[in-house]
């Protein structure tokens, strides 16, 4: 795995390149893969995701939110990354973190979605694994939290072969698909990746 710099804004543009994926910040070029990947995609994501505006996914919807990621990204409280297949530069999926908090807490909460296509191979385990060492490698944070969906059983299993532990329930968490839904809490300490990076070797 490599942190890498684009040339625009080098300060700011992570790329984090692992060998089936690579995360990078989404850019004007990538709208029509995005919404055609999104669109494919709507029925398999609707139950787990927060409802869709009416113009979800047009071009001007998809500029607010890129000016929204790279807001985030120049206050350094979150990164959004779209992940592409390495080999060929297919758009797979996206991940956010977001909420960073330093001081004492030195935490972010991850969430991530797959287009329907890619889902089952495995892309999002290896997503997951590089996002969280560019967590503690690139942004030195202390914890990762994430939380799931009771019977998002694909997600809640991709968070534990990371290393991810769950911590408890919290009621009527998010509102998703037009519901406030109760979710499980997960979390991953830098100790907890390392520890079983350290038992693999």
């Amino acid at each position: 795995m490599a942190f890498l710099r684009t040339s625009l804004l080098q300060e700011i543009w992570p790329v984090v390149r692992g060998e089936r994926v690579t995360l990078r910040v989404p850019q004007t070029h990538d709208y029509s893969d995005w919404a055609e990947l999104r669109a494919v995609s709507r029925e398999h994501l609707r139950p787990w995701e927060p409802e869709w505006s009416r113009d979800e996914l047009t071009r001007a919807a998809y500029r607010r939110r890129l000016r929204f990621y790279h807001k985030d990204i120049r206050e350094e409280v979150g990164y959004s990354f779209f992940i592409f297949r390495t080999h060929d530069s297919c758009l797979l999926g996206g991940l956010t973190l977001s909420n960073i908090r330093r001081g004492v807490t030195q935490a972010a909460s991850i969430g991530y979605w797959i287009g329907q296509p890619h889902v089952g191979q495995g892309y999002m385990t290896e997503a997951v694994q590089q996002a969280s060492r560019f967590v503690f490698d690139g942004l030195s944070l202390h914890r990762i939290e994430a939380a799931c969906l009771q019977h998002n059983y694909a997600s809640m299993a991709v968070l534990e072969r990371n290393g991810f532990q769950k911590e408890g329930l919290a009621r009527k968490y998010l509102k998703i698909d037009g519901l406030w839904q109760d979710h499980i809490l997960f979390a991953l300490l830098r100790e907890d990746m390392y520890r079983e990076a350290f038992r693999q070797r």
